[in-house]
């Protein structure tokens, strides 16, 4: 017998180490992007996760002075102080700035294309 294990991503994560601000209508936390996708994140916190798990929150990351990404996301997992986010909502400058971040790290153009398509195919069924 062999064990397969299989990567079900749709989507390249981006590793990247920066400063997120996330907030929803009372809080505003301060925290670490561990990884960032196509549609959603990784952010690590100071202290166990203990926010509302149904609230819509805003991240915001800002890569320069001149640009920033900025989205709607909810919970999708909580380990301890590891809090996976699903992207909601991302405006038109911020799906561009983060399409951009994909494909300077990815280094494939290929890849990206790979998931812009799987974006617009799990969005059909949303």
């Amino acid at each position: 017998m062999t064990n397969i294990t299989s990567d079900k991503r749709h989507f390249h994560r981006i590793f990247y180490n920066a400063d997120i601000t996330l907030s929803n209508e009372s809080t505003i936390i301060n925290c670490k992007l561990i990884d960032i996708s196509l549609k959603g994140c990784l952010l690590r916190f100071d202290t166990d996760w203990s926010e509302p798990l149904e609230d819509l929150y805003t991240l915001s990351l800002t890569l320069s002075d001149e640009v920033s990404i900025t989205m709607q996301a909810s919970v999708a997992h909580v380990i301890s102080t590891d809090v996976g986010f699903k992207c909601e909502h991302i405006d038109i400058d911020s799906i561009s700035q983060l399409r951009r971040l994909v494909e300077l790290n990815l280094g494939d153009s290929h890849l990206l294309e790979r998931d812009l398509i799987a974006l617009s195919d799990l969005s059909t069924f949303e």
